[in-house]
């Protein structure tokens, strides 16, 4: 949340996180923390992080009115271009099967940085 939340304060009208299409939004870390992780931990199940997520023109299409403007990938593509795409949030691939439950804590198991 407080990636979009750092987005919506560049935005000159904020937008949802439905905008992005996420299966899971975690709360309680800094903006783009994830960006960092290398695996995570969400209840029994882990995740390893595939990729950073580029974004497409989905995400400025107003989703209740069908009208599209150039935001929010406009201001993204200020801060958040890597290889020559826009990135918000991650990829992650499950390591095995289990049930993610709302609420369950995300652990930290490996950062980018860790060897």
């Amino acid at each position: 949340e407080a990636s979009l939340e750092g987005l919506n304060k560049r935005l000159p009208l904020p937008v949802p996180m439905d905008r992005f299409r996420p299966n899971i939004v975690i709360t309680g870390c800094p903006a783009h923390a994830e960006d960092g992780w290398r695996q995570v931990r969400i209840g029994d199940v882990g995740f390893r992080v595939a990729k950073p997520c580029a974004r497409c023109v989905i995400t400025t299409t107003n989703q209740e009115t069908g009208d599209r403007s150039p935001e929010p990938l406009r201001t993204l593509a200020t801060y958040r271009v890597r290889d020559g795409q826009v990135q918000f949030g991650q990829n992650l691939v499950h390591d095995g099967r289990g049930t993610v439950r709302l609420g369950e804590a995300v652990v930290v198991l490996s950062n980018k940085t860790q060897q």
